[in-house]
């Protein structure tokens, strides 16, 4: 991997000095990339904010501990899976101990809900937003190692050398998931089609 910037090491030590804006530039540079990471693995647009408001607050606290040996941009994706990582898992475990069994049918409002994009025809955009909920749905399906993999290659166009260095596996791991996750999600599809 190519040696991190200069200024990633610089903002964090501007951080680590108490700049105010250093973290303000990082959360800048970061915001959206993160809110992208976390709807992706949570699938739900209220529960991607939540996420990313206690990624950056874990970003906040632990920048001390970026010692530039990544990129700034690798490390934030490192922080940010791990704690969607964490917090999904308790989530459902709490959940599946808790929560009432669903009737078949019912369905949860859509978390992926499309901004309108005045380029495109209201036809477009109702035929888009059921192409992203067909997506979203099959993306939750996958094993969360599997989805990571997936997202951080496909949505957020990591090479494979990052995605080993956020997920902490070797290449060869992340290539095996990324191809089995790829194979799930192209079944699943197949069959919401039929």
């Amino acid at each position: 991997m190519a040696a991190p910037a200069v200024s990633d090491r610089a903002l964090a030590e501007r951080h680590r000095i108490g700049d105010p804006e250093a973290f303000a530039e990082i959360y800048r540079a970061y915001e959206e990339m993160v809110f992208n990471l976390a709807l992706r693995l949570a699938g739900d647009r209220e529960r991607a904010a939540d996420l990313s408001q206690e990624i950056f607050l874990r970003i906040y606290r632990h920048l001390d501990g970026f010692r530039g040996r990544s990129s700034l941009k690798t490390w934030i994706y490192r922080v940010a899976v791990n704690h969607c990582r964490s917090r999904l898992r308790r989530r459902a475990l709490v959940f599946e101990r808790l929560a009432p069994r669903r009737s078949p049918g019912l369905e949860d409002e859509d978390p992926l809900e499309n901004l309108a994009d005045p380029r495109r025809s209201p036809e477009e955009r109702a035929l888009a937003g059921d192409a992203e909920r067909v997506l979203q749905a099959a993306l939750d399906e996958l094993p969360a190692a599997f989805r990571e993999a997936v997202v951080l290659r496909d949505v957020e166009d990591l090479s494979y050398e990052e995605i080993a260095e956020v997920l902490g596996v070797r290449i060869g791991t992340v290539r095996s998931r990324i191809a089995r996750g790829r194979r799930r999600l192209a079944e699943r599809l197949r069959e919401s089609e039929s």
